[in-house]
């Protein structure tokens, strides 16, 4: 059993922590308190949860460099790994200059408990991987430390450090905790922002929401912003042609009533292939220079999404899966000698398969890409079932019309 000795004079934090208590304001007193007391006690976890209360109570942040070099790093052998590095990663907001909260990070992370396994050798046994939060804990430093080297314009080290979180957390076989994939997936998605490549940035940036409780932990404003990066991204991501996941999120309505508003109806737009409503959103695209730059690719876009929509809203009556390229041509707003290239666009995007006939004009499409579907689009699912459904029964009736006649044959011979 492991006992606690008491700390000499001269390294206890304790003259530290009453100094606080004296010296603190009115509103900060109570906390400094719990602190205090709970060290004197040795209530560990009563200590973690109070000192993470600290560091995220809005009016602490002068405290808190002094709080973790003069207490919190004397008792880190007795904090849970993950709430220790969640700690730093806050305290580390404090450091005026950026290098600065590098080397902290990196200090912390030099003291953790590395979560590889040790392989025997001749010499040494070797040891398995440390248990839980270990690998946590170190996943979230590493993403830590790559923020602050892309804070600092080392994207090489940057991105080195979120491919080792990305490999921990990969390997993981425990739930990790929502805070240590919120920290991956946030840096991730601003890397990918720095580096503007829309599709893995929009990928790391939903995922990271999926992390986070945006009423609590994100303010206004960043919720705003975050919207309109998301909606940029997914116009201009050359992979992106589901734009469902990204109407139904709640971040989307932040920009309702704001000058973004227009961004959010585009991206509806493009939902649905509402080639019309596009084009009467166009004139707003001034506003946003890198949209204006990529209007040629944004009409080829948004040609490919009503294709998807047509051939999603044809008529299931199972007559046939032929579709003209007139009628295509007609949906798109695009020449009939213009409609092939658009249909081995999309195949070859894996957006559609099937068949095209150049000499007959048709295309036999036999599967659309997955996608999230809005309400109306329901609608028009939900027709298309009742419209099958009622095909079924009629073939039914047939067949059983005819199986009687075929009995009544055989009964008459």
């Amino acid at each position: 059993m492991e006992i606690d000795t008491p700390a000499s004079t001269s390294t206890s934090p304790l003259p530290y922590l009453e100094q606080q208590v004296s010296s603190a304001p009115e509103d900060l007193k109570p906390l400094w308190t719990k602190i205090k007391s709970s060290y004197e006690k040795k209530l560990w976890h009563n200590l973690t949860v109070q000192l993470t209360e600290f560091v995220f109570t809005p009016g602490t942040g002068p405290y808190q460099i002094e709080l973790f070099e003069k207490f919190i790093s004397t008792i880190e052998s007795r904090i849970n790994a993950l709430k220790l590095v969640e700690i730093a990663r806050r305290v580390g907001r404090e450091y005026t200059e950026p290098e600065l909260t590098l080397k902290f990070l990196q200090s912390l992370h030099s003291r953790l408990t590395s979560p590889y396994p040790i392989p025997a050798t001749e010499d040494n046994p070797g040891s398995p991987a440390p248990p839980p939060p270990a690998s946590s804990a170190y996943a979230l430093s590493l993403s830590s430390i790559a923020y602050a080297q892309l804070l600092l314009g080392n994207l090489d080290e940057c991105k080195k450090n979120l491919n080792e979180c990305e490999k921990i957390l990969n390997e993981q076989d425990t739930i990790i905790e929502p805070s240590v994939n919120a920290g991956y997936y946030g840096v991730a998605g601003d890397y990918y922002k720095v580096k503007a490549d829309y599709a893995p940035y929009y990928k790391n940036a939903l995922l990271y929401l999926a992390c986070v409780d945006t009423e609590k932990e994100l303010s206004k404003d960043d919720q705003k912003s975050r919207a309109h990066d998301l909606c940029i991204a997914a116009l201009l991501g050359e992979t992106i042609y589901n734009f469902g996941e990204l109407l139904q999120h709640p971040i989307l309505q932040t920009l309702v009533g704001t000058e973004w508003e227009w961004i959010k109806d585009l991206i509806s737009s493009f939902n649905g292939g509402e080639i019309g409503k596009f084009e009467s959103l166009a004139n707003h695209l001034s506003n946003e220079p890198i949209l204006e730059s990529s209007i040629s690719f944004l009409r080829q876009k948004i040609c490919l999404m009503a294709l998807i929509q047509t051939i999603f809203a044809r008529p299931r009556d199972g007559s046939s899966r032929l579709m003209t390229f007139q009628t295509i041509g007609e949906a798109t707003r695009l020449p009939v000698n213009e409609v092939e290239h658009l249909l081995m666009k999309a195949l070859s995007l894996s957006l559609i398969k099937g068949s095209l006939d150049q000499v007959d004009g048709t295309a036999d499409i036999s599967w659309v890409q997955p996608r999230v579907l809005e309400d109306n689009q329901l609608d028009t699912l939900t027709e298309q079932l009742d419209a099958w459904c009622n095909s079924v029964g009629k073939t039914q009736h047939q067949v059983e019309e005819q199986r009687k006649a075929a009995q009544l044959a055989v009964q008459v011979q």
